[in-house]
């Protein structure tokens, strides 16, 4: 019996791809991506990449790549249905033909069952005196009862199994703990623990006020981690859940302020900000934003004023540069302590400062655009030649690479003015290095992407392409649909039009999945590839974009493709209109 791609979806929405590659090889943080030793070829230099938003690997080295499925295909030497189905043993999820179309929405609703009755037993034993550590914290905290009762706060006592026998006694098995990410395998076989110990509880939500999750603080100094998340599970997506947003949802504020911590979230909404929503542990997603984009249209970044607040900034910034939001920073002020100047985050400043100091800082955010100029500010001293240089270089960089004209004009007067420069020097230095950026970018996609001497066919001969001029702009059209799928709407091209076979039946199966309504994510789509095939797909999303904004490339793309078909078809007079339009 075929697996219904919907089950497909699941399953690779529940695995996440750093999580299973992590178990077998040892990965660090380089940028967005993370790398390790490849594990299917003998090398000193880390060649293996894993990205985490993409959801696929890929090694620069022997040119491997796919999504989590080929990866356990590969490392475990399984087949296709085999490594389905270590996958779903590892998720918790039944698998189709051992009724799974029935057993999936039964088992959902039994876990969600089972989440609410945890979360009722932790709330309880909060306010017992076996959660009097618990408490006392919220109390350190300045955290009201009502607030902490409106979250639904808890407390997990430090016990190896008294959560497993408080929901056994009310029908619920071991296995279902597991399944719900509450317990945990122990060294025995058949046994298992408490997950959460000695931990702050915070439920996490969906949008329907199902309890989907959990969230637990340490409270113990040296007790590792800080925060401890459920796993992945048939009801929990870290990439798709905040916690907050139950709440925050229904806020007349007309945003959604994004902060770092669930206790930042609690204390805002305590002092009157109620669209406050926090990540669970992760950077913002594209799944969060779309979340985000059913209720508000304008997302407020409060990320902490240390190293790793600011880099989850500018990651932020990127995620949602081409999006419908508007996009604001609030950038919270250094505390000074003894003459030096200390970082906080929100919550520090609402304890410090007060609600209408915050409501101030809110009001005065400004765009992103604005946090990066002021960013770039005090990496340099102005008050000397060399400095103001240097910022006005780096500032011409960062305004070039904005889409609209006006933008630049707008943001090059702005850095102009904040270096006592003339703005007619700074919007021709900005369009000078936005044409050489241009220019240099086009030259290397020819080089990489379209000139057929330049460029290698796929590795695997039942792949190869017939016409590779047609095919490169093929791959394009595969990369930028996948990236931006919004964009398959607009796509003008019949998959008659692909010269490559495999090419064709990828724009195919997007073009059947958007009509079902399925995912049209590159993790989605790997999951039914042959090895041969996950590599090659995994090599075109690894490839360097058009020059452009999405709808450009896929413009541009879609040129070449109609151009080589029209040429192949031999239709004469379709040929000299071709040439014709060329010349013109």
């Amino acid at each position: 019996m075929p697996i219904p791609d919907s089950f497909l979806d699941a399953l690779t929405e529940r695995c996440d791809i750093v999580e299973v590659v992590s178990r077998y090889v040892s990965l660090t943080k380089k940028g967005g991506n993370l790398f390790g030793l490849c594990p299917f070829h003998n090398e000193k230099t880390p060649s293996f990449s894993v990205s985490p938003d993409k959801q696929f690997y890929h090694c620069f080295g022997c040119g491997k790549g796919g999504g989590v499925v080929s990866f356990i295909m590969e490392i475990e030497n399984l087949s296709f249905p085999e490594a389905v189905r270590f996958l779903a043993e590892r998720a918790g999820m039944p698998l189709p033909e051992e009724g799974g179309d029935e057993e999936l929405p039964r088992l959902r609703k039994r876990l969600l069952a089972l989440n609410k009755e945890a979360a009722r037993w932790f709330h309880a034993l909060l306010w017992s005196p076996a959660g009097e550590k618990a408490a006392a914290y919220l109390e350190r905290r300045q955290i009201r009862k009502k607030t902490a009762v409106n979250f639904g706060l808890g407390f997990a006592p430090d016990s190896w199994d008294g959560l497993l026998r408080a929901m056994e006694e009310k029908g619920y098995s071991a296995s279902e703990l597991l399944s719900a990410g509450l317990a945990a395998k122990g060294k025995k076989p058949g046994s298992a623990y408490d997950k959460f110990r000695n931990r702050l509880m915070f439920p996490v939500l969906d949008v329907r006020g199902e309890v989907v999750g959990f969230s637990g603080r340490a409270l113990e100094e040296g007790q590792e981690p800080k925060y401890l998340n459920s796993p992945e599970t048939v009801v929990f997506s870290k990439r798709r859940s905040l916690f907050g947003i139950n709440l925050a949802k229904n806020s007349k504020r007309g945003s959604i302020l994004l902060v770092e911590g669930n206790i930042d979230v609690v204390t805002l909404h305590q002092a009157g900000f109620d669209n406050a929503v926090a990540a669970m542990g992760t950077a913002l997603t594209t799944e969060q934003t779309r979340l985000i984009s059913r209720y508000a249209k304008e997302i407020v970044l409060c990320y902490d004023n240390d190293p790793a607040g600011k880099k989850a900034t500018e990651r932020a910034l990127d995620i949602l540069r081409d999006s419908e939001f508007t996009v604001r920073v609030l950038k919270l002020p250094d505390r000074m302590v003894d003459g030096k100047a200390v970082k906080i985050d929100a919550d520090d400043f609402i304890k410090l400062h007060g609600p209408d100091a915050f409501e101030q800082l809110l009001k005065g955010s400004g765009g992103g655009m604005d946090y990066r100029l002021m960013e770039l500010c005090g990496r340099f001293d102005l008050s000397t030649d060399e400095g103001r240089v240097e910022y006005l270089r780096a500032a011409c960089e960062l305004i070039a690479a904005l889409p609209s004209p006006v933008e630049r004009e707008v943001w090059s007067r702005r850095a102009a003015e904040g270096a006592g420069v003339s703005a007619e020097a700074m919007i021709r230095e900005t369009e000078q290095v936005r044409k050489k950026r241009s220019r240099s970018a086009k030259q290397q996609y020819e080089r990489s992407s379209v000139r057929p001497a330049a460029q290698a066919q796929p590795q695997a001969r039942s792949l190869r392409y017939e016409n590779i001029v047609s095919a490169r702009a093929e791959e394009g059209v595969i990369r930028t649909v996948l990236r931006s799928p919004d964009l398959l709407e607009s796509c003008p091209l019949e998959p008659e039009e692909f010269s490559s076979p495999f090419l064709r039946s990828l724009f195919e199966t997007l073009l059947r999945r958007r009509r079902e309504g399925l995912s049209l994510s590159a993790a989605a789509l790997l999951s039914g590839l042959s090895e041969e095939e996950s590599t090659l797909l995994a090599q075109i999303l690894q490839a360097e974009d058009a020059p452009g904004s999405g709808e450009d490339a896929l413009a541009d793309c879609v040129r070449v493709v109609h151009s080589e078909y029209v040429k192949r078809s031999g239709d004469l007079r379709a040929i000299a209109e071709l040439m014709k339009n060329k010349r013109g």
